[in-house]
């Protein structure tokens, strides 16, 4: 097909405002020694990783909401559902290829794929009782989201 810009002005603009979020958290984060994600090259996938975990997260509540979930293994079905999103990012990675990759890959590292994604949710926070100066705790005024 032909290539069209079928969004207006108007919609491209609020995209890129809400977007610009999501860039200036991720240049923050550091890969190894001193690079740091570049966060103009991961945009897209940073983008569609926090909507798909936000899709996620409403199909999951939705799934279970006339079905009470219990505690296990002393995890909330809350915990549970955000530990079983981070156990698919567990990976251990050379220096060295971490810095290539922090040049060529449109991906962030994984720890990125998932603690820069869940300190956007309020959720998140709330099922681990995160506070103000705690790590992975962010203000909610703070919070990305783009869609």
């Amino acid at each position: 097909g032909n290539l069209k810009d079928w969004w207006t002005k108007k919609d491209a603009k609020a995209f890129t405002d809400r977007a610009q979020c999501i860039v200036d958290q991720y240049a923050q984060y550091t890969i190894v020694d001193d690079i740091k994600i570049n966060s103009k090259l991961t945009l897209g996938e940073d983008v569609a990783d926090l909507g798909g975990l936000i899709l996620a997260w409403m199909a999951w509540k939705s799934e279970i909401a006339n079905a009470p979930q219990q505690a296990r293994d002393g995890l909330s079905p809350e915990q549970r559902f955000f530990v079983g999103y981070a156990q698919w990012a567990c990976e251990n990675d050379r220096p060295e290829n971490a810095r290539v990759n922090a040049l060529t890959n449109p991906h962030s590292p994984g720890r990125y794929r998932v603690n820069g994604l869940v300190v956007n949710m309020p959720e998140f926070a709330k099922a681990f009782s995160c506070k103000a100066g705690q790590a992975m705790y962010r203000e909610p005024a703070k919070m990305c989201r783009v869609w």
